[in-house]
């Protein structure tokens, strides 16, 4: 990415570059370019193709707008039959298209309607078997051609164009597509957070087309919980987006879901039975764009779907208290002190006593966020003696030039195991209680500050290095402490050093070529920690200098975080999900690799915030709420809560022996304190910014 295209915003007003922060293109006339539906008469068929400045971006296949398969073969539909339509009417809004499908067993009556809906073009497919007696072995299909070669692919929560960093390191954890003739990559409904399909075209004409779709399942005798599914082929010189009425496949196996960390299971004969009379519709929509910048195109149709499927309601949600409160009581639980330390447990298993900073045990994150929820906690006298002693012991991490380690094991009494991602996290929290006791003047400080000192003169020296090259996105969280450090000691080198790791990481992820990845320890591939890191950083940036460039940065990384966002409450299979008439909106999916949700969304959802004050996005900062409530969700009455929520295929622990039975699990079993250490953190960036619930 060259300096003129990062620093696209950087000289034009700011009521210009808040209009250019809420969408996806970045020049005005981008901005006025809109896509036309047209149906078009070719020899007696009427033909829809979704143009852009008279180019046509969607049409449908060479073999025709309709296609059905009537039977299964090597885990894969098969004889497959195509129609188009040979009449068309207006209703109203509605332009209809009508025609059949003729086969020998009898006919299909097939049906579409479109109109301009939301800015995007609705369609319900229409199909209906007049047939005399049933029909089986059917799958049914919506296809829309893409031209151009090799054309990138955007599946949130799933592929994140290609997951190249997954496919290099663990390529039998993650799917993997680059466009490559024959490629398939084709995923069940209920995996998709934001339930869309995305294809950008580069080159000197780039543009995204995009296939939304209202995730729904189907009657099926031999399989109980069969859903539609959703994704993208690749051919020769085009690609296509595609719906089936159940088939799914990925890295080159057929009928498989991804079912495991780094497996799949067969997932096979996901076609259907259709009896004399029977209806089937499904309703999805289309767009096409032009944009800018390589690597943006996904992030209009994060917004559309924000849009379409409005996930503000929080009626049937766990009430702010109530949550705070339940979190607080979880976190004096953990609560451990012996003679030489002092902290929050990141287990609650006795025989594994760790005090842990950062990503997983989040022990740093009580000692800043408690200061801020003193009145919401009515100032219970038990926060000054957990905040003092906590940061204390924290401080006393021996850093070196290669930063600290970050878990304490209180049983043999050593501190052990440095990385980027707990330290940077570390860091933050630490720098945040700084800033806190310093406006309430409730604590000594004096160890927390040179600690802190100590750790920012490592993580600068090593990004200003000229030799400085991390491996991911996880050094990304070094950014916001340097920024906060370098306010609270009036340091140019701390700025300086996150000026360098900003403008690096833009230049390195923001065409996509290598998206934002690494923000974990359990995974190494693609995933929403990395985006976070990347977001955390660039606004703070932002926030520092007032600089727009970084503001642009902050969209890019905070629109790849919302695409891990749940926005639809996905329909549960009977289990302890569906106990409790769990709601999936506002959850976050892990990652490519980890295909559960659970609430780390919580974490960011105040930046999310942020950003819609920031951006005069309403939507923003309501969903913000909604993911901080509805995480509050399935904690029991001692404020626990497990971290893996199967809404789809995947699982972690238990019974994985059955794949048709995996979806609607939870494990509540693994509760390291992180699960209540974000809440705490949330809960006291909303209360500074006056957030009301």
């Amino acid at each position: 990415m060259t300096g003129k295209s990062l620093n696209c915003i950087k000289s034009i007003p700011l009521n210009l570059a808040i209009l250019i922060l809420t969408g996806v293109v970045f020049t005005s006339e981008a901005l006025s370019q809109k896509p036309q539906l047209s149906v078009i008469n070719k020899d007696g068929l009427y033909l829809p193709e979704l143009s852009l400045n008279g180019k046509t971006i969607l049409s449908p296949p060479s073999d025709g707008l309709w296609s059905i398969a009537t039977s299964w073969k090597n885990s894969w539909p098969d004889d497959w039959h195509h129609a188009s339509p040979t009449s068309v009417e207006q209703s109203g809004d509605w332009q209809i298209i009508k025609g059949e499908l003729i086969l020998p067993q009898g006919t299909f009556r097939i049906r579409d309607a479109y109109r301009s809906e939301n800015g995007l073009f609705k369609c319900v497919r229409r199909f209906q078997w007049t047939g005399k007696t049933d029909i089986d072995s059917v799958t049914l299909s919506v296809r829309w051609r893409v031209p151009g070669k090799e054309l990138q692919a955007f599946l949130p929560g799933i592929l994140y164009y290609g997951n190249p960093s997954g496919a290099k390191n663990t390529p039998n954890c993650v799917a993997h597509y680059f466009g490559k003739d024959g490629e398939m990559a084709i995923f069940e409904d209920h995996r998709y957070p934001m339930p869309f399909a995305c294809l950008e075209s580069g080159g000197t004409d780039k543009f995204g087309a995009v296939l939304h779709t209202v995730p729904s399942s189907l009657r099926d005798t031999k399989l109980f919980d069969h859903w539609w599914s959703m994704g993208v082929t690749a051919h020769d010189g085009y690609s296509e987006l595609v719906l089936l009425s159940g088939p799914i496949t990925y890295n080159g196996q057929k009928s498989v879901a991804k079912s495991l960390q780094c497996g799949a299971m067969k997932y096979d004969n996901t076609f259907i039975k259709m009896s004399p009379g029977m209806v089937i519709e499904k309703t999805f929509y289309i767009d096409a764009f032009k944009i800018d910048r390589t690597g943006t195109a996904f992030q209009k149709p994060v917004h559309d779907a924000i849009d379409l499927y409005k996930p503000f309601y929080a009626e049937d949600l766990p009430s702010y208290y109530e949550i705070v409160e339940s979190k607080y009581r979880m976190a004096q639980a953990r609560w451990s002190e012996g003679d030489k330390y002092a902290g929050f447990n990141m287990y609650d298993r006795p025989e594994n006593p760790q005090i842990v900073m950062g990503w997983c045990g989040q022990a740093d994150s009580p000692g800043s966020a408690l200061q801020n929820l003193r009145s919401v906690l009515k100032n219970d006298p038990e926060i000054d003696e957990m905040v003092q002693k906590s940061m204390d012991f924290l401080s006393s991490s021996p850093v070196s030039g290669e930063g600290f380690p970050v878990v304490y094991d209180s049983k043999n009494a050593n501190w052990k195991n440095p990385d980027p991602v707990s330290m940077g996290q570390g860091m933050y929290n630490i720098s945040r209680a700084i800033v806190a006791a310093r406006k309430n003047r409730r604590y000594d400080t004096v160890k927390w500050e040179e600690f802190l000192k100590k750790a920012c003169d490592a993580a600068a020296a090593r990004i200003l290095k000229t030799t400085w090259n991390p491996r991911s996105t996880a050094e990304g969280f070094y950014i916001a402490p340097l920024v906060i450090a370098s306010k609270l000691f009036k340091s140019n080198n701390y700025k300086k050093a996150a000026l360098k790791a900003a403008d690096y990481y833009a230049n390195r992820h923001m065409d996509m070529k290598e998206p934002y990845w690494g923000g974990t320890l359990d995974a190494s591939g693609e995933d929403k920690e990395g985006a976070w890191a990347a977001f955390q950083g660039f606004l703070n940036v932002y926030e520092l200098t007032g600089d727009h460039k970084y503001l642009c940065y902050a969209k890019h990384a905070c629109d790849v975080c919302l695409s891990y966002t749940v926005v639809w409450d996905i329909q549960l299979t009977p289990g302890r999900m569906a106990d409790h008439m769990f709601k999936t909106r506002g959850w976050t999916v892990v990652s490519p690799q980890n295909q559960h949700i659970d609430v780390f969304g919580v974490f960011f959802a105040p930046e999310i915030y942020r950003m819609g004050v920031i951006t005069k996005n309403e939507n923003l900062k309501r969903l913000s709420k909604v993911m901080f409530l509805t995480c509050g969700q399935l904690t029991d009455p001692y404020g626990s809560q497990g971290e893996q929520l199967q809404h789809t295929n995947f699982a972690q622990a238990g019974d994985m022996s059955d794949v048709y039975r995996l979806r609607g699990g939870y494990s509540e079993h693994w509760t390291v304190f992180w699960i209540t250490a974000h809440f705490l953190n949330a809960a006291a960036r909303f209360e500074e910014m006056g957030v009301k619930f």
